[in-house]
């Protein structure tokens, strides 16, 4: 698929159609959540391997979750020392996601506000998404958006020229390309499930 500007990206993902953009992180495929199943079966990727909801903002992804007021502070509090930035949270997930962003465990989702402004620009535009890292499942991280078109030509792909014009001060089309840290809700605290750019102490 030819390689686009950033309104036919963002009128692609309202479509319900897959998308690629560049993150903080490693580049990510992403699609409406209601859409999910699409990106399972544009990467080949087992549904044992959940897919997380990025957001330009964390008010757009609370009511992705569910929890007390007491809860939703510190995750707030949380939220507000490391977003935007390179860590997911894993919560309780509430009625308004789709089952198939989690199909083996659909009570929690895993949510996250890229430090990336042209992210948060797409994401702002386009709504919360449902998001991967771009590649087949089992091979590294694609990291330019060429690679991405070449490999997955039904995926609507930014113009790379009009990204390199775009992007803010010391950002990249690449990313960081370490992971983002994971962290999970259990109850009174937080579970690392996967220690990446962010220490969480």
């Amino acid at each position: 698929m030819p390689q686009v500007s950033f309104a036919d990206l963002t009128a692609a993902a309202r479509a319900g159609e897959a998308i690629a953009f560049p993150t903080d992180t490693v580049p990510a495929l992403a699609v409406r959540p209601d859409r999910a199943a699409v990106i399972f079966e544009v990467k080949q990727r087992s549904h044992d391997k959940p897919l997380i909801l990025m957001g330009a903002s964390a008010a757009d992804l609370w009511p992705y979750v569910r929890g007390s007021a007491a809860a939703l502070a510190q995750w707030q509090a949380l939220a507000d020392r490391h977003w935007p930035g390179a860590l997911t949270l894993v919560l309780p997930s509430s009625d308004r996601t789709p089952a198939a962003i989690n199909p083996l465990e659909s009570g929690s989702v895993g949510i996250r506000v890229p430090d990336s402004a042209i992210a948060r620009r797409i994401l702002q535009e386009a709504g919360v998404l449902a998001t991967t890292s771009a590649n087949r499942s089992g091979e590294p991280p694609l990291r330019t958006m060429d690679a991405i078109a070449a490999a997955f030509p039904t995926v609507t792909v930014p113009n790379e020229e009009w990204l390199t014009a775009t992007l803010g001060a010391g950002e990249g089309i690449e990313g960081s390309g370490q992971p983002s840290t994971v962290v999970q809700w259990i109850g009174q605290g937080w579970e690392v499930l996967r220690q990446g750019a962010i220490a969480v102490g």
